[in-house]
């Protein structure tokens, strides 16, 4: 796979909004596709580094977020559109199952290594 490096890491925290304004005011961190997704995740950034800053969610919640623990949600990978489509054509390859999320600004394929943790390959280079 042609993987161009870390796109994001998915963060649970307890107050988004605070989550962010620390990243900007600590760290030079800026928001990025502010009025998506009515701001969950909000997208942090700075340079190529992003972070998702997702709410922690209790365990009854049904979303893909859903955890009472601040943790990592999952590691994301850039690739280019091509190194996006063979990815996903290795994967098949080798047997190992993943979701595809269309995401209106990138696309994403997401998977499981074997210890469980969640893996995303992503791509902003859309068809």
């Amino acid at each position: 796979m042609q993987l161009e490096g870390i796109d994001h890491v998915a963060l649970a925290v307890r107050d988004v909004e605070e989550a962010a304004k620390w990243y900007a005011d600590v760290l030079g961190f800026e928001q990025r596709y502010e009025g998506m997704w009515d701001g969950i995740p909000t997208f942090i950034g700075k340079g190529n580094t992003a972070i998702a800053l997702f709410p922690v969610r209790g365990d009854d919640s049904k979303s893909a977020t859903r955890t009472s623990k601040i943790r990592m949600l999952h590691l994301a990978f850039r690739a280019n559109r091509n190194g996006f489509l063979s990815a996903q054509e290795e994967l098949k390859r080798r047997g190992i199952k993943f979701e595809f999320e269309d995401h209106e600004i990138s696309h994403s394929i997401y998977f499981r290594d074997p210890d469980g943790h969640q893996l995303e390959i992503t791509t902003y280079e859309l068809d």
